[in-house]
């Protein structure tokens, strides 16, 4: 019986394109996934800013009110003054008012450090707002890149199936059985040439009668150490 070497050697190049396209397809989900967390990443940095600035605002409201407070209690005090009958009453007047105006003075210096403080975040805002901007332009272009590449190798691995379902009915079915019971079995390789007298995939030296027979391609040989079904590479001048 003749043995279709080039056939098996057809089906075993088909067989490692369709792996090769399928774990790339598989690869690609992973990939935009981790696009779309760059983006979010760099959208939450602008989201982060924008609340500190809000709660800077926040923050001098409630300064400010608290300020404005004090100074009416000052002003109070102060007309307390013109109805105090005692040194005591008077002197206790004056300390509270000094006390009023340490903390006037102390909240309005808070003001002004929050003041400071928006402008730093203000920028903050339009550096994060603008890096946001050039990683949504570059992430897009990459995940066109990537979705195109995926219809690509979708319709690639589409024509490899068909390929070798044309190819299948070419081999004898005990070909294609004994190959793919070995594709399983050997990490998805079923044949090995043999290379200046050793099988390719294991390195083990075939035998001389082994190489002869091999030459003559009349039957399937296996290597003696790995299993896997052995073809003569023709040297090349």
């Amino acid at each position: 019986m003749d043995i279709e070497f080039n056939k098996l050697i057809q089906l075993q190049d088909l067989d490692k394109e369709i792996i090769d396209t399928s774990l790339f397809l598989e690869g690609i989900p992973s990939k935009i996934e981790e696009i779309n967390k760059k983006i979010e990443q760099s959208t939450q940095i602008v989201t982060q800013a924008k609340e500190k600035i809000s709660q800077n605002q926040k923050n001098r409201r409630d300064l400010e009110s608290e300020v404005k407070d004090i100074k009416e209690k000052a002003s109070k005090y102060n007309l307390q003054l013109n109805y105090v009958k005692t040194n005591i009453e008077y002197s206790s007047l004056l300390k509270e008012i000094k006390e009023a105006q340490q903390k006037i003075d102390d909240l309005e210096e808070e003001i002004i450090s929050e003041m400071l403080s928006a402008d730093e975040i203000e920028d903050e805002i339009k550096t994060s707002e603008q890096k946001l901007k050039e990683a949504e332009e570059k992430y897009s272009i990459e995940k066109k890149i990537l979705e195109q590449k995926n219809n690509e190798s979708e319709l690639k691995k589409k024509g490899l199936i068909q390929e070798k379902e044309n190819l299948l009915p070419k081999i004898p079915a005990s070909q294609t059985s004994l190959y793919l019971k070995i594709f399983k079995k050997n990490n998805n390789i079923a044949l090995s040439p043999v290379k200046d007298d050793f099988c390719f995939m294991c390195h083990m030296r075939v035998r001389p009668q082994v190489l002869n027979e091999l030459k003559e391609k009349e039957k399937l040989i296996l290597c003696e150490n790995c299993g896997r079904i052995l073809y003569w590479l023709e040297k090349q001048p």
